[in-house]
């Protein structure tokens, strides 16, 4: 009997603890079909419209470059994602597998260059691009996302590689494989769950990322969704109800990635946490 009581009240706690994280996501998604009407005074508290409306969707797509907000942010975010993951594998590969002096070292200043807050390092970042062109363009926002994409990366990288079995190195050097071959073909498939995870959580950061692309790009034909968001703002009003359908739009296929992927996202942490 205390048994079940204690089942119930568990899963008692775990719903309201769920409401509470999903209820911003359920307001929003309630506020993008309602009309305006129903945004302001004494309806804006009532959670439900009289008059349900798309109105906020079409207006998203039809009266702002919303589209082309969600290509920039798509492309940047994959492009930074493959190349941050590409190097990190070989880098947290050779930190975690080669045997060389100073690796704790590399290791913790790699660490230490994602402790630097954003607003102190986008002034020299900014310069460095200004100069060379590439402010407006997708390159001059992949290039500083890696600055701090780059780091997490190897560092959770680095646990996987470690925890991978020194023997099967030494069963491939024996059977005359080089290094490279020995990455490619042995350690790279075992660290997967973790490159995979890895992979995810760049993407998020890149597709969340709003002061650098608020300063590097100031042209509306590359403007990323964060930034998008702020321009939704008019003279005199702010336009609740398509910054609520927005960010629904925004927000839905990163649930939507992260519940398909789940198992592949939860297998990689939980490996990577624990030691053999």
């Amino acid at each position: 009997m205390v048994n079940r009581k204690t089942g119930w009240l568990f899963y008692v706690i775990l719903l309201i603890f769920v409401f509470v994280v999903m209820f911003p996501f359920l307001w929003m998604l309630l506020s993008s079909i309602k009309p305006a009407t129903e945004l302001f005074g004494d309806k804006a508290f009532t959670p439900f419209s009289s008059h349900p409306t798309l109105k906020n969707y079409i207006s998203v797509f039809f009266d702002y470059p919303f589209v082309r907000y969600l290509w920039n942010s798509f492309v940047v975010s994959s492009i930074t994602t493959i190349y941050t993951v590409f190097v990190a594998s070989f880098a947290a590969y050779s930190i975690a597998r080669l045997q060389f002096k100073g690796k704790t070292l590399i290791l913790g200043i790699v660490l230490s260059v994602s402790m630097f807050p954003q607003i102190a390092t986008i002034s020299p970042i900014y310069i460095f691009l200004k100069n060379v062109g590439l402010t407006n363009s997708y390159l001059g926002l992949i290039i500083p996302y890696t600055t701090f994409t780059l780091p997490l990366s190897i560092w959770i990288l680095v646990t996987f590689f470690r925890k991978i079995p020194h023997d099967l190195e030494e069963a491939a050097k024996m059977d005359g494989a080089a290094l490279m071959q020995t990455y490619w073909k042995v350690i790279f498939p075992l660290a997967a769950p973790g490159i995979f995870t890895t992979a995810i959580l760049v993407f998020i950061a890149a597709w969340n990322e709003f002061l650098f692309s608020l300063t590097i790009n100031t042209d509306t034909n590359y403007k990323t969704v964060p930034v998008g968001f702020a321009m939704f703002q008019g003279q005199y009003t702010i336009p609740w109800g398509e910054i609520s359908a927005a960010s629904i739009v925004v927000t839905v296929p990163l649930v939507i990635l992260v519940l398909i992927f789940q198992r592949r996202i939860v297998s990689g942490l939980t490996q990577g946490s624990v030691k053999e």
